[in-house]
């Protein structure tokens, strides 16, 4: 330890195993898995705990599971979540999948803590620290019963967080739930720090839908995030040059929060810091964690085109639209005469497809390309990609800021509100297209990104913010700071339970 009590060196070898259990959806999986590598190559043993459900999913269609599954220090196991398998698992049913995991998985979940605790396999260390991820507070309380510390990981935003925890504030001061027929443009004033650009309409989507303070999705959401403080820390998937403001306000009720984003970056630079160690790869690969096989076929038609020429578009793993929305989008993007790579996943829309019009079929065939599912961030990172049109989910949004593209935001649902918001208020790298999706609208928006008058100044802030964000990842930035305080954290933990 240095005079400032921070690490000076790493750990290359411990007995200290830790287990991670992401809530089982692509986005939590995702960010979850490369925080689990990033820990595997400090000389910690990891268990990556997913469902049976995700768990043959990734095993068919993820590189980081080849990969990872090769390691000495890294296991995957998994339990049920506890539906069936031909039960949909869609943005529409996320509360029937949390209660399924609260109430039938939680079992499961004790046993195998119970089991690895005490190490009764024979060939690994008993786990000794949890990182549960915050959405699932039973975790986390199951594992202190049972004598293991765990921290929570939450994989949104920092400033979607602080807004989660002052949706009790918002209620007290009558700004939840709306009124009837509420005017969505009406200043929101009860957020900290958000007072001067944050509206009605960039609350979480749940805001909108909510008739009185007992919804239960208003419940589970304060419930939870209130929570976190059972767990000994908080790990948050981002940086402090981005949300400075936002974590402050974290840290002044969760004082031992540890911002290690952006995952991605930290992942790629993590190879120049990784120990000596023969158990530990120096080299850091970039595998996908992909609950969908990734057609790679896009990266081949991406080296055809024009520097920043192709509008990238993804609506993430859980946006589900109509098909009239789907033909709007198609029809502004053909307008725009840009060409765009589309990911239509195969449960993008929610009904059978309305004929094409002639001309959209004539204007994909000359400058679009769709593809059930890509590797996102090399995708961002080609040199033709000049636009990313989003949902604004994190994940997305912070591998677009590494990669430095702007972005045109059509947020969905959760937290994808404040996101969009802040990409376009308060990052300035893109527009916040939310609630509107009309051809027209996209057409004008697509244009106004990728040829407008401000292209160049939302690129230039695109590029500044990757550069902060390489920044917050190399030897010395706050990100690769608070990772190793977390390294020191967990050691301690796992030696002391305290």
């Amino acid at each position: 330890m240095d005079a400032a009590g921070n690490p000076t060196e790493m750990p290359t070898d411990s007995t200290a195993h830790v287990l991670i259990f992401p809530f089982p959806i692509q986005g939590h999986v995702n960010g979850m898995l490369k925080l689990a590598e990033l820990l595997s190559k400090t000389g910690l043993h990891v268990t990556f705990l997913n469902s049976d459900y995700n768990h043959d999913r990734l095993s068919r269609s993820s590189s980081a599971y080849a990969l990872l599954a090769q390691s000495p220090r890294f296991r995957f196991d998994s339990i049920s979540d506890g539906l069936a398998d031909e039960n949909p698992r869609s943005a529409f049913r996320l509360m029937e999948l949390e209660e399924s995991l609260r109430t039938r998985s939680a079992v499961q979940y004790r046993e195998l803590l119970t089991n690895r605790g005490r190490g009764d396999d024979g060939k690994w260390p008993p786990v000794t620290c949890v990182i549960a991820d915050g959405a699932m507070t039973f975790a986390v309380d199951i594992a202190e019963e049972l004598g293991i510390p765990a921290i929570a990981f939450r994989t949104i935003s920092a400033c979607s967080f602080w807004a989660y925890f002052c949706i009790p504030r918002l209620l007290q001061n009558g700004e939840l739930p709306f009124p009837d027929e509420a005017d969505l443009d009406e200043p929101v004033r009860s957020v900290p720090g958000m007072e001067a650009f944050l509206r009605r309409r960039d609350l979480p989507s749940f805001c909108r839908q909510a008739g009185d303070e007992a919804d239960q999705t208003f419940e589970f959401v304060t419930t939870v995030t209130a929570n976190t403080n059972r767990a000994r820390a908080l790990i948050l998937n981002t940086f402090e040059s981005l949300e400075a403001t936002a974590l402050s306000h974290v840290r002044s009720h969760f004082p031992v929060t540890y911002a290690v984003g952006p995952l991605p970056a930290l992942l790629r630079s993590y190879g120049s810091h990784c120990p000596s160690n023969p158990a530990v790869s120096p080299t850091s690969s970039m595998p996908s964690a992909s609950l969908w096989e990734e057609d790679r076929t896009c990266m081949t038609w991406l080296d055809s085109q024009p520097h920043k020429s192709v509008v990238y578009v993804s609506f993430g793993s859980l946006t589900v639209v109509s098909q009239e929305a789907f033909l709007e989008f198609w029809i502004g993007l053909v307008n725009s005469g840009q060409r765009f790579l589309w990911v239509v996943r195969p449960d993008l829309v929610e009904e059978e497809m309305l004929p094409l019009p002639e001309e959209v079929k004539v204007g994909t065939k000359e400058r679009g390309c769709l593809v059930d599912w890509v590797p996102q961030e090399q995708v961002l990172a080609h040199p033709a990609v000049g636009c990313f049109l989003t949902h604004s989910g994190w994940n997305s949004t912070l591998e677009s800021l590494v990669a430095g593209v702007p972005m045109l935001c059509w947020p969905f649902f959760a937290d994808q509100q404040i996101n969009s918001r802040f990409v376009s208020e308060v990052w300035k790298v893109g527009l916040d297209m939310k609630d509107l999706c009309s051809r027209s609208i996209v057409e004008m928006m697509v244009r106004e990104v990728m040829e407008g008058q401000r292209t160049d100044g939302w690129r230039r802030s695109a590029r500044e913010m990757a550069k902060m964000a390489w920044e917050s990842v190399a030897e010395g930035g706050s990100s690769h700071a608070d990772f190793r305080r977390l390294i020191q954290r967990i050691m301690s933990l796992s030696s002391h339970g305290a």
